[in-house]
């Protein structure tokens, strides 16, 4: 069974601040193919929706993983969804991003 990909919101605002981030330092078209490597990666989830560690001391039922050593993608099941809830650049908190949902 293939599941449905959700991109949050949050994670979306999440991608546009890293593409953001590495356009001004490295160019549009790098910014552009890291982002699309992320989202490819999380299309993953479709198939392996269990991976990553369990952080239900944060949410119940959220995940967490890694991307090419930069990034953590947190996410959670929801029926036949994978929710993608933040997707954390260089570093950033988990915890404090799932603190407040208004965490840039």
């Amino acid at each position: 069974m293939s599941l449905t990909i959700v991109v949050s919101p949050e994670a979306e605002g999440d991608l546009q601040r890293i593409y953001d981030h590495i356009s001004e330092q490295s160019g549009a078209t790098r910014a552009l193919g890291y982002v699309d490597r992320i989202l490819a990666h999380c299309e993953g989830f479709a198939t392996f929706p269990e991976r990553g560690r369990r952080r239900d001391d944060l949410r119940p039922g959220l995940r967490v993983t890694g991307f090419e050593r930069r990034v953590t993608i947190a996410f959670h099941l929801m029926g036949d969804h994978v929710v993608i809830d933040r997707i954390l650049y260089a570093g950033r908190n988990v915890q404090a991003a799932f603190d407040t949902d208004d965490v840039p």
